[in-house]
């Protein structure tokens, strides 16, 4: 096998002279580490990351296993006459560069006065007018906390810093039709009283709330709005204390209530027989994990306890004012603690020293909060500077850092703060950008484009469109209040059952549309490359043999791997292995090789090789030395620099019979885990916690048995039912995510009876981050189009099966030939398969969900669904992001 390391040389430079802070976008790149300068450029006609690189004059050399898209090596014409960095005798740019020296990706928006490190890759970057990006070499965590830039954005904009500033936007105004809005959101109410989900049994109750407030906002007092609170008077235990009325409340679910209550003329401290402010002030943390005590349901001081989003405390907050309660010092302190530098706000209660990742609907809603407070015009003053440089002229405001699309959440948030604090022309282009994205059905899309309504965007457009927020909206009361019960005849909705979770006939759907599986294989980069997706089309197999639903299409995904079948770039499976050369990669034999075995194809006789055997090959009998990076320790695998590739290649071994051979893989293992229970997502540690390595990890332990080991995987699970989070999802680095919410559902079931009830939350949870078209976003909070990768963990992960059990026999499938590289071979499906199923429409849908924050490795385009960490994008891909929600997704080397 020959290796080639992927060079595309610049474009004539534009230059720095051309673009200005609102003209062309503009890349820094640091040779520090070189001996050499920051080296500016611009692209006076922004595309992607990628390509102002090259139009401003920088050279790429990408990896022989990533292709260009992983960006190993830069050069520049006038540093060094033109040299890439770093050369090869340090790093050959065969395989991803370690997390401790590579390319990392950075980038500001117009106006931001602090880098961000980038959710995308650089291809899947989307510039606009403005834009700041950074290269710096050396190494970062996982959350890009460390390894900043050493100059700001104002310095790369030199001697125009201000970003778009008070030339405002210059959209047209429009107006809202908040009655047909209104119309369309009773439409979407189950008995005229609460919102259930597509496919769902039970009821929403934060969409229920959510359409309380917008009819208040259209049409005031009505029997319709009467009913809906009605119902959730009712229904405050079920909303409020998911956990038992003796138990923790939910402080975003009371908050909720306790605004309706005000907003309709209700007591809050009598809603549905409870005293909704006495369990916000009641449930204020005293102290956060910092003051070296046990201290449950607190990320720091000031949280209401279980909180896990920035959202939840604001609300608290502003109920407790609305109602006349001065809040808790302590509460309101925290609020301002979650402003970054740049004068937004994130939207996750981030502990002190984590990263801040701006987020504009979450800015203006505590910009709102805030401004109602009173005193802290120093932090509205800036967040409002924030969101006047965020705004795009057409009025429009994107979701999240580094987005360039409209959203209708973001927009009709900033719009009720910017029409609070006075800023009346952003505000109206705001809310007329709203009034074009208005659908004919009444309702509004997730974003601009959409062409499916959602719950979730149209109530705060609604708000936005009749010039009120939750601050000031309120109802005229000319009668009674209607008792607090449910309306006559409507019986109590039950709780859950036990394991009710996502449609995975729609996930499967989803997964085996044309547009998503192209013949046997999963394209997604997102580009033209031709590259397959070798991690993400195993991915999908997975998810297809736990659920069983589509055989034949799993037999195409594995007949395509076992026969060596080509992608559009004539690649094989074994260049993503790099199966019998010194660059093995163990975690994609192992990958692979548990395919097999849970087909029931012989691994030793899978994609033409003896993967168990290449696997004995690949354990390390020592550390590396020097330059040799092949190695992190004895025990190890080579170049499988992450716990997941680590567990994936045990389990392999354990699951061919090889367990002599697997013996020291599983001792290293075992030695990884953390006194807390957890593992970290690097090889060798780096000493943080994530839930989807400690998950991957019990799965391998769990499999491998004895004492050590099931003493481990016990620490294990109880470390990760002490993570989960109030909704039921669990943290990964895109926020509240889907994947870790699916693996952590897939450890938990190592031992379903103990925790059964986290189990039922977490699949509850992912039933609610699945869309109209079957498929998932990344987080809650993020992007909520449907990701690919986030979805094959999703379908796989909700079924709670085992990587170390999964079993699917194929008998009753044909054979399916192997693609030429072409391209233009048909779908292959076998006599009786539908072919285009669940080939929909909708919201969404995105094809092979390239848009997602789930996971990047930013400094190389190479996406991957949960960033457990950067070497596991690296090396084996795979799963996660985004977005923060949030946002928070190559080709090669995801999981």
């Amino acid at each position: 096998m020959t290796f080639l390391t992927i060079t595309v040389t610049p474009a004539t430079a534009d230059g720095t002279g051309g673009c200005t802070a609102t003209k062309g976008a503009l890349v820094a790149v640091d040779f520090g580490p070189f001996g050499g300068p920051v080296e500016h450029g611009c692209d006076l006609t922004p595309t992607t990351g990628y390509d102002l690189l090259h139009d401003a004059g920088f050279s790429t050399a990408g990896t022989q296993h990533d292709g260009p898209a992983f960006i190993c090596r830069i050069g520049y014409g006038s540093f060094d006459s033109g040299t890439q960095y770093p050369t090869s005798d340090k790093e050959s740019c065969v395989l991803t560069p370690p997390a401790t020296a590579y390319w990392s990706y950075w980038i500001a928006s117009p106006g931001q006065k602090d880098w961000t490190y980038s959710p995308y890759g650089a291809m899947d970057r989307k510039l606009k007018d403005g834009d700041v990006d950074a290269w710096v070499y050396g190494g970062t965590d996982v959350q890009g906390s460390t390894g900043r830039p050493t100059f700001t954005p104002d310095d790369v904009r030199g001697g125009d810093p201000t970003g778009p500033g008070p030339t405002g936007p210059t959209g047209a105004p429009g107006k809202v039709d908040t009655k047909a809005a209104a119309t369309w959101l009773t439409g979407q109410l189950t008995d005229g009283e609460r919102v259930v989900d597509d496919g769902a049994t039970t009821s929403d109750y934060s969409l229920t709330a959510d359409t309380a407030f917008a009819l208040a906002a259209a049409n005031g007092k009505s029997a319709a709005l009467d009913k809906v609170t009605g119902y959730l008077a009712a229904h405050t235990a079920d909303f409020a204390y998911p956990d038992g009325t003796g138990q923790t409340p939910d402080a975003t679910a009371v908050a909720r209530l306790a605004l309706l209550a005000e907003i309709t003329g209700r007591d809050p401290r009598g809603f549905g027989g409870h005293d909704l402010l006495a369990a916000l002030t009641g449930n204020v943390c005293a102290a956060g994990p910092e003051s070296g005590e046990a201290t449950p349901g607190c990320t720091a001081k000031g949280d209401f306890r279980a909180s896990s989003y920035t959202e939840g405390q604001a609300l608290a907050v502003l109920a407790l004012l609305r109602a006349g309660v001065t809040p808790p010092a302590a509460a309101v302190d925290r609020l301002t603690r979650l402003q970054c530098k740049d004068g937004s706000f994130t939207s996750i209660l981030i502990r002190s020293g984590e990263y801040c990742d701006p987020d504009p609907a979450t800015t203006g809603l505590v910009a709102l909060v805030l401004h109602r407070a009173g005193g802290h015009e120093d932090a509205v003053s800036a967040a409002r500077a924030y969101l006047g440089g965020a705004q795009r002229a057409d009025g429009a405001f994107p979701g999240y850092t580094g987005s360039t699309t409209g959203s209708v959440n973001a927009t009709a948030y900033a719009a009720q703060a910017l029409a609070a604090l006075g800023d009346t022309t952003r505000a109206t282009a705001a809310v007329g950008w709203l009034s074009r994205q208005q659908l004919k059905s009444g309702g509004f899309g997730f974003e601009e484009g959409a062409t499916d309504p959602a719950v979730y965007a149209t109530s705060p457009a609604v708000l936005a469109g009749t010039g009120t927020s939750l601050v000031t909206l309120t109802t005229k009361t000319t009668g009674p209040t209607p008792p607090q019960t449910s309306p006559s005849g409507t019986p109590t909705t039950p709780a859950p059952a036990p394991g009710a979770g996502p449609d995975l006939k729609k996930g499967v759907a989803y997964l085996t549309k044309a547009a998503n599986l192209k013949q046997g294989q999963y394209y997604g980069d997102g580009t033209t490359s031709g590259r397959a997706d070798f991690g993400l089309t195993i991915d999908g197999a997975y998810a297809l043999a736990a659920t069983g639903l589509d055989n034949a299409r799993l037999r195409g995904i594995v007949d395509f791997l076992d026969h060596r079948g080509k992608d559009g770039a004539g690649r094989t499976v074994d260049d993503w292995t790099n199966v019998g050369t010194s660059y093995a990669a163990a975690g994609s034999l192992g990958k692979t090789a548990l395919l097999a075995e849970a087909v029931g194809r012989d691994p030793r006789h899978f994609t033409g090789h003896d993967l168990i055997a290449a696997l004995d090959k690949a354990v390390c009998a020592k550390a590396g030395t020097g330059g040799d990076r092949s190695c992190a320790a004895k025990g190890a695998y080579t170049y499988a620099p992450s716990v997941f590739a680590q567990s994936l290649a045990v389990m392999a071994q354990l699951r061919a019979g090889d367990t002599i051979s697997a013996q020291r893989p599983i001792a290293y293992l075992e030695s990884l885990q953390e006194s807390s229970g957890a593992w970290p997502s690097l090889i060798p540690s780096t000493k943080d916690s994530d839930v989807d390595s400690t998950a991957i990890a019990a799965m391998a332990l769990d499999l491998a048995g004895g004492a050590t080991a099931d003493k481990a995987v016990a620490k294990a699970l109880t470390w990760l039912a002490s993570r989960q989070l109030a909704d039921g999802g669990f943290p990964g680095t895109a926020g509240d995510s889907v994947n870790s919410a699916a693996l952590a559902v897939q450890g938990l079931s190592l031992d379903a009876p103990k925790y059964a009830r986290q189990i039922a939350k977490a699949r509850k949870f992912l039933a609610s981050q699945q869309n109209g078209d079957g498929g998932f976003a990344v987080a809650k909070g993020g992007d909520r189009r449907s990701d690919l990768r986030a979805s094959t963990q999703a379908v796989g992960g909700a079924t709670g099966i085992s990587f170390g059990t999964l079993k699917r026999s194929l008998t009753g499938t044909s054979p399916q030939p192997a693609p030429s590289p072409s391209g233009s071979a048909p779908d292959i499906v076998t006599t009786g398969d539908a072919g285009g199923t669940g080939d929909s429409g909708g919201a969404g849908d995105g094809g092979a969900g390239t848009s997602g924050g789930g996971g990047i490795l930013a400094a190389t385009g190479v996406q991957a669904g949960a960033l457990a960490a950067i070497a596991v994008l690296l090396m084996l891909a795979g799963w996660r992001t985004v977005v923060v929600a949030r946002r928070r997704t190559g080709t090669g080397s995801g999981r």
